[in-house]
């Protein structure tokens, strides 16, 4: 038969096996199978059951069959998947409970410092003069973010040598010895100027852990996340933030409703720092049981099988642009927030002389408003990108920085509340993605390093003076100057958005 004589083999030597025809090619034309004159052997009378090419043509070409009735290749564009492992479902939940409570606990920490400030200065500090014993205690406060560039190298380091995980379990636990020691310290009525120097100890500790808390738990979230829904994933580090925030914020109104501003100079001001040290003991216990992410992973097995070691200030430098677009960012988005969650209250409860209680509850309400606002900017950031949320977040702030700071001056705590919500609405939009958005800047072994160190930088230049600047002028009368310098950070948030890459659903290889 013609079909027999075609199937068969070249005289030649055999080496290159023809495939075997599938069962549904026996029912196509003819024509269909034939290979084309140029790629065709010559025919042989010799029929073998394994057909074979000789060595010296091309590779057979692919038999590609498409039926009629099959629709079209579709012509929309495939979004980007991370390639690799994926975590599952068991590893994403047991991440987002370990990084929330020990991130919660680090912005309790730091939150119920500025709450309690007026209430514990001149146990810390000379009684005589009230208005310096609050400034002496807010500049502790911004001497312990100073702190925080040093506990993002070294815990960034550890994090990108070692694993995730360990620079996580250590840094809850330093913040936990420091939490504890403030909670427990003595008075200056005790032992004088020593008490002074154990709160500054105390707070240097604090700072060099939660240094390096924020950059290793957002970069671990980041690299556990969907790609997909990372936006939304990591909207959950300033979720566990704002609701420490906020059980500080209640554990203030609440001790000051039940015991009155005297209780709380007296003894009530210990009673957050000690709750805050035991809860981080129980959050290191937690954390010991995360998996490391399978990029570090990932990472580590690449190092191993190509020992050429990079160092991380070599990285650093290499990723240069990145970290000069996380301090561009950072400053306007710290200053914002520090302004009207931390500078805010204290000044209306220690200068305006407003019922403490008033202040607290009307911050509760802005900042159960603004956690139920994170998951929706991060959710809008996975459909549209990240730079539209950024953009609305520096240029509606720059904006309305001067109607919010006259609304917040008209007197009265309700019209304070409002500012405060309408700021972290605001604020929002880029505390949600901020860090999937640093995440995706750097990559994976110096990504730690790279995202905390210009991090930490503008929060302690900018976000840790802020309470302290923002109460020294108003005091001044000098408020608009503090606006003015807000407004000019925002608008180099701006800039530098608009200068930059769009990074949404970027592999994190």
């Amino acid at each position: 038969m013609r079909s027999s004589t075609r199937a068969c083999c070249a005289t030649a030597p055999l080496s290159t096996p023809i495939w075997p025809p599938a069962d549904w090619q026996h029912s196509l034309p003819e024509d269909s199978l034939r290979l084309p004159p140029a790629d065709r052997p010559r025919r042989s009378p010799c029929p073998h059951p394994s057909l074979t090419l000789p060595p010296s043509l091309p590779p057979a070409p692919s038999l590609t069959w498409r039926s009629p009735l099959s629709p079209a290749p579709s012509t929309r564009p495939v979004p980007v998947t991370e390639p690799g492992h994926r975590h599952s479902g068991r590893e994403q939940r047991r991440a987002l409970i370990g990084t929330g409570i020990g991130n919660a606990l680090e912005w309790y920490d730091w939150h119920v410092y500025g709450i309690f400030a007026p209430f514990f200065a001149q146990q810390f500090f000379n009684p005589d003069n009230e208005l310096s014993a609050l400034l002496s205690t807010l500049a502790i406060f911004a001497v312990g973010f100073a702190m925080r560039p040093i506990g993002a190298f070294v815990f960034g380091r550890l994090a990108d040598r070692k694993g995730r995980r360990l620079a996580m379990v250590l840094s809850i636990g330093m913040g936990s010895v420091g939490s504890l020691a403030i909670g427990l310290a003595p008075t200056y009525a005790s032992i004088g100027a020593v008490a002074s120097l154990i709160l500054l100890l105390a707070r240097l500790t604090q700072g060099m852990a939660h240094g390096g808390e924020l950059p290793s738990s957002q970069t671990y979230l980041a690299e556990t996340a969907p790609p997909e829904r990372r936006g939304r994933w990591t909207s959950t580090i300033y979720v566990s933030g704002a609701c420490g925030m906020l059980i500080a914020t209640l554990l203030g109104a609440g001790l000051a409703a039940l015991y009155g501003t005297e209780a709380l100079k007296a003894w009530g001001w210990r009673v957050p720092f000690v709750i805050g040290g035991l809860l981080g003991i129980y959050a290191l216990f937690l954390r010991r049981k995360l998996t490391e992410t399978h990029a570090f992973n990932k990472e580590r097995t690449s190092r191993s099988a190509a020992p050429q070691r990079v160092s991380v200030l070599r990285g650093m430098w290499q990723n240069r642009a990145a970290a000069g677009r996380v301090i561009g960012l950072t400053a306007g988005f710290t200053v914002t927030y520090q302004a009207w969650t931390t500078a805010a209250p204290t000044y209306a409860i220690g200068v305006t002389k407003l019922d403490s209680t008033a202040v607290l509850l009307a911050e509760v309400v802005a900042l159960l408003i603004f956690i139920a606002a994170l998951p929706l900017c991060g959710s809008l950031s996975d459909r549209l990108g990240r730079r539209p949320n950024m953009l609305i977040f520096f240029l509606g702030m720059a904006v309305l920085a001067y109607p919010l700071l006259l609304l917040a001056r008209a007197g009265g705590v309700w019209q304070l509340g409002l500012a405060m919500t309408i700021a972290l609405l605001f604020t929002a939009m880029c505390a949600s993605i901020a860090p999937a958005l640093f995440a995706e800047l750097f990559p994976t072994h110096v990504r730690t390093t790279g995202t905390g160190v210009p991090y930490a930088i503008a929060v302690a230049l900018f976000g840790g003076t802020t309470p302290y600047l923002q109460t020294w002028l108003a005091s001044h009368d000098a408020q608009n100057y503090f606006t003015g310098y807000n407004i000019a950070l925002l608008l180099v948030g701006a800039l530098v958005v608009l200068t930059g890459p769009e990074t949404r659903a970027k592999p994190l290889e």
